[in-house]
Order: structure tokens, then C-alpha cells, then sequence
């Protein structure tokens, strides 16, 4: 111990202390380019995410459009078939769509979603439904929405 140390108190000790120094500040840049170019993938990667929803969700808006308007006229089975036709030439080529009635549009719509609830089940009122008044069917109106739901187009992600 220093003489000129000897004889003080503890407190006068500890005055006479340096400071520690500071740390050099620590960079948050990644120090290797390895993680510079993983930080790269990821930002394409998400990004290329996000466009594939955006996407997804403009192709089926029409689908939820014609959901919500299903909600709305439930209960008049005439709307419901003008609405079924709208949403399938939104969905599918005019030139297919628009020729078909009665069998063969029921048939259409079986074949789009695969299964058979218009051809053999309750979808069976739809074939004339814009042309005569029918009592409201809440199993039509269900199977439409499946069919709204489930419809594929043939070669397209729909």
C-alpha cells in the first residue's frame, strides 16, 4: 500500500478510485455476411408470402362477396339461384356457363365441387327456381354455400 494511502478512512479510499471506463458501444449490424444474406432471404421470402395472400384473396373475393349476399336472401330460393349463376360466371368462362339450365346446369354444379347434392338432392329446386315461386329451403341454401366454399376451377388454384 501506498504511504499516502495509510491513515485515511474507508470512504476517502474510495473517492480516490478511478472510474471504470466505458464499454465501446456494440453494433447490432450482423457482423458476417453470412447473416446479412440470411436477413435477405427471409425479408424475400416474406415478402413473396405476402403477395401470394394478396393474391389468393383478390381471386376469391367474389366468393366472399357471394357469401355475404347468400346471408342476405336466405330465405327466397329465386335470389338464391341468380346468385348461384352470378358467383359461377364470376368464377368460370361465360361461354361454359351461361348456355346451361335445368340437367345440365345441376350436373355443372356437381361436377365443380364434387358431390351430388344438386343432381340428386336438394339442390334439385334450383333448376327452376328463377322461374316459380318455391318455398324457403334452408337445406338449398346450405348446400349453396358449400358449393360457394368448395367450387374448383379445372387447371387453376382458385
Amino acid at each position: 500500500m501506498k504511504e499516502e494511502w495509510k491513515g485515511l478512512n474507508l470512504a476517502e479510499l474510495i473517492a480516490l478510485l478511478e472510474p471504470i471506463p466505458e464499454p465501446d458501444s456494440v453494433s447490432m449490424l450482423p457482423q458476417t455476411a453470412g447473416w446479412i444474406w440470411l436477413s435477405l432471404l427471409f425479408l424475400g421470402v416474406t415478402v413473396l408470402l405476402l403477395h401470394r395472400i394478396r393474391l389468393h384473396r383478390r381471386k376469391n373475393a367474389y366468393r366472399r362477396e357471394a357469401l355475404n349476399e347468400l346471408a342476405r336472401c336466405r330465405d327466397d330460393p329465386a335470389a338464391i339461384a341468380l346468385l348461384l349463376r352470378r358467383t359461377a360466371l364470376a368464377a368460370y368462362p361465360r361461354a361454359t356457363v351461361a348456355s346451361l339450365f335445368g340437367k345440365e346446369w345441376l350436373r355443372f354444379l356437381d361436377s365443380t365441387y364434387g358431390g351430388d347434392g344438386f343432381s340428386n338432392g336438394p339442390g334439385q329446386a334450383l333448376s327452376m327456381g328463377p322461374y316459380q315461386h318455391m318455398p324457403a329451403d334452408a337445406p338449398v341454401a346450405s348446400l349453396v354455400e358449400e358449393w360457394i366454399k368448395q367450387h374448383r376451377i379445372e387447371g387453376f388454384d382458385v
